[in-house]
C-alpha cells in the first residue's frame, strides 16, 4: 500500500477506488494548497494526483524522494516539470480523449454565443432594454457557411471539425503535420478556432502579428491554453476593431482577476475554463487520472503516459 496525495476532490468513485488500495489523502480545503502547503503534504508521497492549477516543478519533485508516479487531471501537462520527472524515472499520467467531445461541444457554442451576441442579448433583457422589436438590433454573423480555421488537428480540433460540418462551414486547419499555412488560415477564417497544447512553440502564438492578419469581421475562440493568446494584444486587438470578437475558456493568467484590463475590451466572452465542465466527462477524467496511478504504483506502465521515454529507458 502506497502513500498518495490527491491535490482536489474529484467527481465520481474513482478516488473511493483509489483508497481502497492506498493509503490516500486528499486535500479538503476550500482553496488549493499553497506552494508550501503542496510540498509539505506531497514530501512523503509515493504517487501524487494533481490538478492543472498546481505547479509541479523541479523544486517539488526533488523535496519528494519517494516520489514514484504523478497523475496529472488534465489533457494537458505544462503545470509539470517533465524533463525534471523523467529524469528521476517518474511517469507522468494526464487524461486525453475523455474530454474531447465536451471540449468540442463548448468550442462551437462560443463560436454561437459571440456571433450571434447571447452573453450580450441576455445582459440587455435583464437590464430592461429590450423595450421593442428591430430589425437591426443586435445584428450578429450566421455560422453556417462560415469559413473556421482550426489551429491545431488532434483529437480535439478534429472533434471540432465534425461538429462544424452540419453547419456547412468551409473548413481549414493548421497544425504541425501539415495543413493550412498559419497566416493563410488567419487571413481568410471568418473564426479561428485554438486546439493546440501549450509548449514553447506555442506560447504566445496568437500575438499582434496574427491577430493583425486576421479579417475585422472574424472572431478568435481559445478553448486550449491561455498563453497560446498574448493577453494585451488581444485587448488592443479588441479596443481597435481590428476583430469583431473573441470566445476564451482559458486566459492568462488564470483565473483572470475581476479588475483585469482584458475585460474592459468591447466584444468579449470570457467562461472560467469550463471546457470539461460536464459531470459525465470530469468523473471519467477522474476515473483516468486514477488508472493512470495504480498501474504506475502497481509497477506498470500508465495507460496514458505523457513522459513515455521513463518506459523506453528502463527497458
Amino acid at each position: 500500500m502506497a502513500r498518495v496525495f490527491v491535490t482536489w476532490r474529484l467527481p465520481g468513485s474513482a478516488l473511493d477506488r483509489l483508497a481502497a488500495t492506498h493509503e490516500t489523502a486528499v486535500w479538503a480545503e476550500e482553496a488549493p494548497p499553497s506552494a508550501g502547503e503542496l510540498r509539505e503534504r506531497a514530501a512523503p508521497a509515493e504517487g501524487l494526483l494533481t490538478m492543472l492549477m498546481d505547479r509541479v516543478d523541479a523544486e517539488l519533485i526533488a523535496a519528494c524522494p519517494r516520489l514514484r508516479a504523478i497523475s496529472n487531471y488534465a489533457v494537458g501537462v505544462d503545470n509539470v516539470d517533465l524533463a525534471a520527472a523523467t529524469a528521476r524515472g517518474i511517469p507522468v499520467g494526464n487524461t486525453p480523449g475523455v474530454l474531447t467531445d465536451s471540449t468540442a461541444d463548448l468550442a462551437v457554442a462560443l463560436m454561437l454565443s459571440a456571433a450571434r451576441r447571447i452573453v450580450e442579448g441576455d445582459a440587455v433583457v435583464r437590464r430592461g432594454e429590450w423595450l421593442r422589436w428591430e430589425p437591426d438590433f443586435l445584428l450578429g454573423r450566421d455560422l453556417h457557411g462560415a469559413t473556421v480555421g482550426i489551429v491545431g488537428y488532434g483529437r480535439i480540433g478534429q472533434a471540432v471539425a465534425r461538429r462544424l460540418g452540419g453547419f456547412g462551414c468551409e473548413l481549414l486547419h493548421s497544425s504541425r503535420s501539415g495543413g493550412t499555412p498559419l497566416e493563410e488560415l488567419l487571413d481568410r477564417s471568418d473564426f479561428v478556432t485554438l486546439h493546440l497544447p501549450l509548449g514553447e512553440d506555442t506560447r504566445g502564438l496568437i500575438g499582434e502579428e496574427a491577430l493583425a492578419r486576421m479579417k475585422p469581421t472574424a472572431y478568435l475562440v481559445n478553448t486550449a491554453r491561455g498563453p497560446i493568446v498574448q493577453t494585451a494584444a488581444l485587448g488592443r486587438a479588441l479596443r481597435g476593431g481590428e476583430i469583431a470578437g473573441a470566445a476564451l475558456d482559458v486566459t492568462d493568467p488564470e483565473p483572470l482577476p475581476a479588475d483585469h484590463p482584458l475585460l474592459e475590451a468591447p466584444n468579449l466572452t470570457v467562461l472560467p475554463h469550463l471546457g470539461s465542465a460536464t459531470r459525465a466527462t470530469r468523473a471519467a477524467m477522474a476515473d483516468v487520472a486514477v488508472d493512470n496511478l495504480v498501474a504506475a504504483l502497481a509497477g506498470e506502465r500508465m495507460p496514458y503516459c505523457a513522459n513515455p521515454e521513463v518506459y523506453e529507458r528502463a527497458s
